[in-house]
């Protein structure tokens, strides 16, 4: 299956039925489908060449998502651009991944004219709403094309190349497959419950996690409604107003979710499955959002394995007498049905159930490598096995528990701290909001466990009081020895929780 597949499939099942969906105006599959066709013809006619390489920089919009289709008809790469990198970070992007033409919303226009001088690569710049000196307006730009049926053939299987959320301005290319698109989609529709034609809501990037979840329900005919801009009482209102099955949202996104006036009165009995991922969740807020939301849903992958490596259903975070599934609620569930999954240390061996090490995989889910980067993509795969720098465990159930990220793992007097452990036992406490845990250096025990925390809408944090309830739930040694209260927390583009940013802050600030 090549990207188009997924659209083509969608329309075979009625050409009529609604696509892409964006306030008041719906593109049917055989509107998506004819403007596939005719930006391909446009790509061929601007020298766009089947294995080229093709950018599309926008917020979340139909046309720019349709756009995606064309690139795949025109036997070219995807390459998605995040709006919320730096403008150093895309400049690298764009010529690292020797991008030939930029499709580009207007609100990105000021980046992208300080950007061209240093793209020589770089072809050819498309505005998709408007005419600007530098750029030719989308409607110009296909001006007099047809939509007559239009493919050419790609030279391999390469499908999209997205970059890593790096923080040092040079992101690795991810070179996904249409192999690793497929197994993905695979393991989506055999994983989660899917009746009827799926309505998806996607509030999220569709640079990111939103977007790659688009083929499943485009492979059973479904309509995607697309949120041009994140508002949660839009959110509520979207999927009342269109009998939503199926979404995505990070954790910090959910919190904000819950904590909204307009949720207890929303009608969400049309939701199926409503996927969480991207960050640890705090079990406490999950508990919360299976009474008050119902069928949530647990997916962990990373842009390397895109979405599945392992999953939990709806029905998995309850028991059979019906009761909620406690100590599942930490775990990322269980390794989807086509990857391999297992626990390695630092020499290459394998660990047995309950013991933690790196979480490696290996299937068709996994990347063809990183682009023009064979030292880095030696590195991941070492031993056979792909790496995800997560530190986890496998229990007896063959359930996976993420424990920490490889580098934050704090050694403090001796002992190793998982800093998801302790931000699962501050989240659950009624005041906080989201946390981060890091190591900072100590005199006396090497690192000293260091909590930031952002209270609750409302409330007011005591230190000393979270400090009690945390020794109380996981004992002294993994307790907070300092404990620090923000607003809010530094995040990543994709709202990941920066604690090299945070690291940074409290270094600096000891150190003035």
């Amino acid at each position: 299956m090549r990207l188009i597949d997924y659209l083509d499939k969608g329309a075979s099942l009625g050409a009529g039925a609604p696509c892409l969906t964006a306030g008041a105006k719906d593109l049917s599959y055989g509107e998506v489908q004819r403007l596939s066709y005719r930006v391909a013809r446009g790509l061929a006619g601007s020298g766009v060449e089947p294995g080229d390489k093709v950018a599309i920089l926008s917020s979340n919009d139909p046309i720019a998502f349709s756009c995606v289709f064309g690139i795949a008809r025109a036997g070219a790469v995807w390459c998605p651009i995040n709006p919320r990198n730096e403008i150093a970070e895309n400049r690298f992007i764009l010529d690292g991944f020797d991008c030939r033409l930029l499709i580009f919303h207007s609100n990105y226009a000021a980046m992208v004219e300080a950007m061209l001088p240093d793209l020589p690569k770089l072809k050819k710049v498309v505005c998709l709403d408007a005419g600007l000196g530098f750029a030719s307006s989308f409607e110009d730009w296909l001006a007099g094309i047809d939509d007559a049926p239009f493919d050419r053939t790609p030279p391999d299987d390469l499908a999209l190349i997205p970059g890593t959320g790096g923080t040092t301005g040079k992101p690795k290319g991810v070179m996904l497959s249409g192999r690793n698109i497929e197994a993905m989609t695979a393991l989506t529709l055999m994983g989660y419950p899917f009746k009827g034609r799926p309505v998806y809501l996607a509030l999220a990037p569709l640079t990111h996690a939103a977007g790659v979840l688009c083929f499943p329900i485009m492979a059973l005919g479904g309509r995607i409604v697309i949120m041009a801009r994140p508002d949660i009482g839009e959110f509520l209102d979207l999927i009342e107003r269109h009998r939503v099955t199926h979404t995505f949202l990070p954790p910090t996104v959910i919190y904000m979710l819950l904590d909204h006036p307009k949720l207890a009165a929303t009608d969400l009995s049309s939701l199926q499955c409503f996927w969480y991922g991207a960050a640890p969740i705090s079990t406490a807020r999950l508990a919360e959002a299976l009474e008050r939301i119902g069928p949530m849903a647990q997916l962990f992958g990373q842009t390397e394995a895109p979405m599945m490596i392992s999953m939990m259903a709806p029905e998995d975070h309850y028991l059979p007498d019906g009761s909620v599934a406690q100590k599942r609620l930490a775990s990322a569930g269980r390794p989807g049905p086509l990857v391999q999954v297992a626990i390695m240390d630092a020499e290459g061996r394998l660990l047995p159930s309950g013991e933690r090490g790196e979480i490696v995989l290996r299937g068709s889910l996994v990347m063809e490598g990183y682009y023009k980067n064979p030292e880095a993509t030696a590195e991941a795969s070492a031993h056979g096995w792909h790496h995800t720098g997560d530190i986890g465990y496998l229990d007896e159930d063959n359930y996976l528990y993420i424990v920490d990220r490889a580098k934050d793992m704090i050694i403090t007097g001796g002992f190793n701290v998982y800093s998801v452990e302790v931000e699962q036992a501050l989240q659950a406490h009624e005041a906080v909001q989201d946390c981060a845990v890091i190591g900072l250096p100590d005199e006396k025990w090497g690192e000293r466990v260091v909590a930031v925390l952002q209270p609750r809408a409302g409330k007011e944090i005591d230190a000393a009081a979270v400090a009690a309830f945390v020794k109380q739930k996981i004992g002294s040694v993994k307790t907070p020895k300092q404990i620090e209260v923000w607003d809010d927390l530094p995040r990543s583009k994709v709202g990941k929780v920066l604690k090299s940013d945070i690291r940074a802050t409290l270094l600096a600030r000891r150190n003035s």
